[in-house]
């Protein structure tokens, strides 16, 4: 056969088309798992997308707000106090210490339960829910109320961008890892669609939680309080000016009847030998019949 002459048999054609099918057909199993997996992440995107649509559209989310304070006050009473529980089941510091850090609520559940006996859970969740809508209302007073709807689009909607993004960061490592799943003879697409469910939704309640957290705890600044301290600010740069200016009248006479500076040491004189060098291997001066490097050489 000579070099260059093309190979044709039928058996040869018969399994390069059957090695084409197979790679073909290996390639379309890939595609179609990876369209299947991004499925999942694509209906949770349109899910956030209205929401943010929706958020964007509204002129305000009081109602929406006050709805989902609610609900986050309800949950954070039951992981402390939970429905149907005994007396002795309650956590009632652990309540009021949550209460303060994350929503600045100052309710002394323990208290409250000593002084009323017949105090149950849904009237500890009703006391809870009161204390967050006074405060909210009484910092919604303070500020106004214009402004505080505007802040409250802003923090819901920066939160929603905050969480899906890791979110989505979340999903692509459970993604990596989960097509070991199948040596516990799981199937992988149906574990990434649960686990990507359960994500989903813990999501969602932490951005109904991180919003009510920081609407509870922000401080923010009435046009009074941004009035005085742009005039204060104004009082400070004036006291500054006039201070430097006073500085550079009290610096100017001194400047000009100064001392010249003095005139700069010489340069230190290079070492000069007086005499020949002595060679490591030649017999040492001091006369002791050493060589210079056994002896005065190996000091120096």
């Amino acid at each position: 056969m000579e070099h260059g002459e093309a190979i044709e048999h039928p058996w040869v054609t018969k399994a390069i088309e059957n090695a084409q099918r197979k790679v073909e057909a290996h390639n379309f199993d890939i595609r179609k798992h990876l369209l299947e997996y991004d499925d999942v992440a694509n209906d949770q995107r349109k899910v956030v997308y209205h929401q943010r649509s929706e958020l964007m559209d509204a002129d305000e989310i009081k109602d929406s707000v006050a709805a989902i304070r609610e609900e986050v006050i309800i949950n954070t009473v039951a992981l402390h106090i939970p429905p149907g529980s005994l007396d002795e089941q309650w956590d009632a510091d652990g309540l009021s210490k949550a209460l303060e850090a994350d929503f600045g609520i100052d309710l002394d559940v323990a208290k409250l339960v000593h002084d009323d006996k017949t105090l149950n859970d849904d009237g500890i969740r009703d006391l809870c829910v009161k204390a967050a809508d006074d405060a909210y209302a009484e910092k919604e007073a303070s500020v106004g109320e214009e402004l505080m709807r505007n802040v409250e689009k802003q923090v819901m909607l920066r939160q929603l961008d905050h969480h899906w993004k890791e979110h989505l960061a979340a999903m692509d490592h459970l993604r990596q890892g989960i097509g070991l799943r199948s040596y516990a003879q799981k199937n992988p697409k149906q574990e990434y669609k649960r686990e990507a469910f359960e994500m989903f939704g813990a999501m969602l309640e932490q951005v109904k939680h991180d919003t009510i957290s920081i609407l509870a705890r922000i401080r923010i600044q009435s046009e009074q309080e941004l009035a005085e301290m742009a005039e204060q600010r104004r009082k400070q740069e004036a006291l500054q000016f006039k201070h430097a200016q006073a500085s550079a009248l009290g610096n100017a006479p001194a400047a000009a009847g100064s001392p010249e500076a003095p005139p700069q040491q010489e340069a230190a004189a290079p070492f000069v030998r007086d005499g020949r060098k002595v060679g490591r291997n030649e017999p040492c001066p001091c006369g002791s019949g050493k060589k210079y490097k056994q002896c005065h050489g190996r000091l120096s």
